[in-house]
């Protein structure tokens, strides 16, 4: 049922009193949502935190969304402040990976062979891995031009900058997740050799 009204149509049901139209939008958005607050929170449960304050802000403002964007980019940007705002609460340190010291300790704790799920071996693990060890901005900003098929122009809406500045970060960004894949892959290869 989630998928018989457009974003839209389930918006005007849900300004009109119907609250099982806003359980469908959080339905229909719910994954990607959590994809994106896990890329700030890095935990689980604070993820989930951040993705159910998401949904409550959008709640409380759906009746101020004004449709010149789809209402995932202006769902995204809500997760986007919500998850920097939780960040500073929180005092996350945003070591960059390019350190050394957090490099190697990413690496032992991301290395280790688990004989129980071969499904971990996939090119999806090794793309999310990669992914994670990333500064959350570049993290987002792939994730939400890949798994989230926003635009260059969606995403800077969300970011709040220009979509010249988003393709050079995302440019930036894929070059880092590039030098990431290929020294965990390397890791892997020399392991299974």
């Amino acid at each position: 049922m989630q998928n018989k009204f457009t974003d839209t149509e389930l918006i005007e049901q849900t300004l009109a009193g119907n609250q099982s139209a806003y359980a469908d939008l959080v339905k229909r958005h719910q994954r990607f949502v959590f994809t994106l607050a896990m890329r700030f929170a890095k935990g689980r449960e604070d993820a989930e935190e951040i993705a159910q304050d998401c949904f409550i802000k959008a709640y409380k403002s759906l009746s101020s969304f004004q449709q010149q964007s789809k209402f995932s980019t202006w769902l995204y940007s809500i997760v986007y402040t919500t998850s920097m705002t939780f960040l500073r609460k929180k005092r996350v340190d945003t070591t960059s990976i390019d350190d050394e010291a957090t490099f190697i300790q990413i690496e032992g704790r991301a290395s280790g062979f688990d004989e129980h799920s071969a499904d971990n071996r996939s090119r999806s693990f090794y793309l999310n891995q990669a992914i994670g060890q990333l500064l959350p901005d570049d993290a987002t900003i792939i994730t939400m031009f890949y798994k989230g098929e926003q635009s260059l122009e969606e995403i800077a809406q969300v970011l709040g900058i220009e979509a010249n500045t988003v393709k050079v970060k995302l440019f930036r960004a894929r070059q880092r997740l590039k030098e990431r894949l290929e020294r965990n892959l390397k890791h892997e290869v020399n392991e299974l050799i």
